[in-house]
């Protein structure tokens, strides 16, 4: 069972194998397994990625990774780690890719650097190989621990802002703390988190909802219960609290992004990064924008986007669970110290601009991040976001991550109506299946240039983030309330949400009257069907006619 689990097939080499597993030395950790050598070093790597064509110890933890045998070689765009890789090693001809296998590594040969150190996995037992004399380039780590080693040479250190304080905003403000706390060699250790002011009643009395925060350190309004780390400082002006912030998180309604993107305006760093948390699109009847490239182009700064399988009640009680994080690191952020021996990444002197989700070259030239602060690449980022009950996974496709959070609501409210009406889990299924195929449909027609279909089957921002929101989160939960109590969704959203916003209603009504506006309204038929039954224009009851005719 133990060779399955690890991959080896029948060979001689077994009793070396059952040696290294089982001669753990008295000072072991009974609770993980030592590491142990690639055997057959001599066999054939791909010219990329170096991935064994035979099986061998894999880069990731059991839980995340099956080894297993592959008889061909596999080019680095196979892997997940391939965006990291492309960006550092810019002269390589990597193809493009079939679906991606699990990358199976030989630690010396690994162009991306060693596996994540024994131990730093909470959950399974990672098998990596000794580490050698070789320098190696770029790390990248995939475990729900992050670690990382920051050179002394850096004089700066990244201070984060968090725009947005509801239950959401307020849970990843909290995680992030935690984790500016833990890493002072990368991160200012006190977290700003902008909250519109708002007076609440505590124990009787009534206060400002930014006082209580900065003294009980607690969300009564929004996240009740929940105790936030003493470094999260609340504070009610937008403009105080981005400051001199090199990584600004935007976690709130999408509806009140343009706002808010017009009140930072010149009053943010040039070189500051964006990371998108909301889970939308902006669209008109002629356009539609990614929530993190409006922000990006509004403020003439680069933005990326995180989605997953979340819940934030779930995450703020510290219940594991896993996410993703879409960051395509800017050319002109790309230095020495990423790994990378040229200044922006294209080897030849000449400046590489940054590209859009359509291929496009983007208007705004960015400022480069100073090269006095750490890198504010993928290693970054996962070391701000994960922690020992959050798992961060790193890719760059930021379409797939943006359109899985975004039209995965309108699925949600289709099965809360499916649940509503007493139809079964099969039923949903159903509606689930439909909802997953109409999202790839539409990210394949309207970005085709730059979307990785993969990534809404293989990461938690596409299916994972579509089961949790279909079966446990607030769009499924108050349509299928709606149904049971015979009143619209709308009429649920006014009384049960204290103020909040369904980005699902937004979402359904600004992604139909594009689709019409373009005369491909047709081709969807089931946020077609969802929009019509939000305008009371189409009943629950024909949600199966859609299969039928389809």
């Amino acid at each position: 069972m133990i060779l399955r689990r690890v991959g080896y097939k029948k060979s001689a080499n077994i009793p070396c194998v059952l040696r290294t597993i089982f001669s753990a030395g008295p000072k072991t950790d009974p609770r993980r397994l030592p590491p142990f050598r690639c055997l057959t070093p001599g066999l054939p790597h791909s010219p990329c990625r170096n991935i064994h064509s035979h099986s061998g110890p894999s880069r990731y933890s059991i839980h995340k990774a099956k080894a297993r045998p592959s008889p061909e070689p596999r080019t680095c765009r196979q892997s997940r780690a391939f965006s990291s890789h492309h960006l550092n090693n810019p002269n390589h001809n990597c193809v493009a890719p079939p679906p991606r296998p699990t990358p199976l590594h030989c630690y010396s040969l690994d162009p991306l650097g060693p596996a994540p150190p024994l131990g730093s996995s909470n959950i399974a037992v990672p098998f990596a190989c000794p580490l050698n004399n070789k320098k190696l380039s770029h790390r990248r780590t995939y475990s729900q621990s992050a670690s990382m080693t920051v050179s002394g040479s850096f004089r700066r250190k990244h201070k984060v802002a968090v725009i947005g304080s509801g239950n959401w905003g307020t849970t990843v403000a909290k995680l992030v703390a935690e984790s500016t706390s833990e890493h002072p060699e990368v991160f200012e250790k006190d977290v700003q988190m902008w909250v519109y002011e708002e007076k609440v009643t505590v124990d009787g009395e009534t206060r400002n909802l930014t006082e209580v925060i900065n003294t009980k350190h607690q969300n009564t309004k929004y996240l009740e219960g929940i105790n936030l780390p003493t470094n999260l400082v609340a504070n009610p002006s937008l403009v105080d609290a981005v400051k001199d912030a090199t990584i600004l998180i935007f976690n709130l309604p999408h509806e009140f992004i343009g706002n808010i993107c017009r009140q930072l305006k010149g009053n943010i760093l040039p070189y500051s990064r964006g990371i998108s948390c909301i889970k939308g699109v902006t669209v008109t009847d002629d356009k539609i924008e990614l929530i993190c490239e409006f922000i990006g182009e509004q403020l003439e700064i680069y933005c990326g986007a995180l989605s997953g399988a979340n819940i934030a009640t779930e995450i703020a009680n510290e219940n594991w669970c896993e996410t993703t994080i879409a960051y395509n690191t800017p050319p002109c952020d790309r230095h020495v110290a990423n790994g990378n021996e040229h200044a922006n990444g294209n080897g030849n002197g000449a400046y590489e601009e940054h590209r859009d989700s359509r291929g496009q070259i983007i208007k705004t030239k960015l400022t480069p991040v100073p090269q006095d602060y750490p890198p504010l690449d993928h290693e970054v980022l996962h070391t701000l976001f994960s922690r020992p009950y959050f798992t961060v996974s790193m890719v760059s496709d930021v379409v797939g991550v943006s359109l899985g959070g975004a039209l995965k609501n309108i699925v949600a409210i289709a099965c809360g109506f499916v649940e509503g009406h007493g139809w079964n889990m099969t039923a949903k299924t159903a509606v689930m299946r439909r909802g997953m195929l109409e999202i790839i449909q539409f990210a394949r027609e309207f970005y085709p240039e730059t979307i990785e279909p993969a990534t809404l089957w293989e990461e938690s921002a596409g299916w994972g983030d579509m089961i949790v929101s279909c079966t446990a989160a607030r769009n499924w939960r108050y349509s299928k309330m709606a149904v049971e109590q015979g009143v619209s969704i709308q009429e649920i959203e006014r009384t049960e949400l204290n103020g909040q916003k369904l980005q699902g209603i937004s979402t359904s009504r600004e992604v139909s009257s594009f689709l019409r506006a373009r005369g491909v309204e047709d081709k969807y038929p089931l946020f077609k069907l969802v929009d019509g039954i939000l305008d009371g224009k189409v009943n629950v009851n024909d949600i199966p006619s859609l299969f039928r005719k389809n």
